[in-house]
């Protein structure tokens, strides 16, 4: 029972673990890239990740995957010791779920917010910037915007900041920002 939550606190403990890591060696952004990489090489490989984390296989042979990964990636000696510790422990499995935690946790750290814009129409790069700089002032935390477009939505934009999807009040400011914008440009 409770599987799910079980792992969750698991991955969210390591991730801590290794940015608490990071912060001492005032590295936490380096470990950032290396376990990105990493947890992507991993996840964009079906037969890699067998190969490393189904328990079918023999242990050593898992290891020996896990040490040739990491051979050929330039890993700091901390993320190294950490992808061995997981292993040792039977954690590696976690491996992409204490990503996800750690590049949150190391967001959060930054003061930065990750936000979402879709808006119907392409925007310009200054309205991006003009989004952006709107987030930063709410939230008072530096904003990465990721920008989508999906010419279904009626009438302008949805911004969401993390799991806060932003109310229509500042849907419809951006909005008019957005005209405005428009009618700029030919000046």
């Amino acid at each position: 029972g409770g599987g799910i939550m079980k792992n969750f606190a698991i991955a969210r403990r390591y991730a801590k673990a290794l940015l608490l890591i990071g912060q001492q060696d005032e590295q936490t952004e380096r470990y950032r890239a290396e376990l990105q990489s990493v947890s992507a090489m991993v996840a964009g490989d079906r037969r890699l990740e067998q190969a490393i984390t189904n328990p079918l296989y023999d242990s050593a042979a898992r290891k020996r995957v896990l040490q040739s990964l990491i051979d050929r990636m330039t890993l700091s000696r901390a993320v190294e010791s950490f992808l061995v510790l997981l292993f040792e422990k039977g954690r590696i499995g976690f491996l992409i779920a204490i990503n996800d935690f750690y590049q949150k946790l190391a967001d959060e750290l930054k003061g930065v917010a990750r936000a979402t814009v879709t808006s119907a129409a392409d925007l310009s790069a200054e309205a991006v910037e003009r989004i952006r700089e709107v987030l930063s002032k709410r939230t008072g935390k530096d904003v990465v915007l990721e920008v989508k477009q999906d010419p279904s939505l009626i009438g302008g934009l949805v911004t969401q900041i993390g799991d806060l999807v932003l109310d229509g009040s500042i849907r419809t400011q951006l909005f008019k920002m957005r005209e405005s914008l428009k009618r700029g440009e030919g000046a």
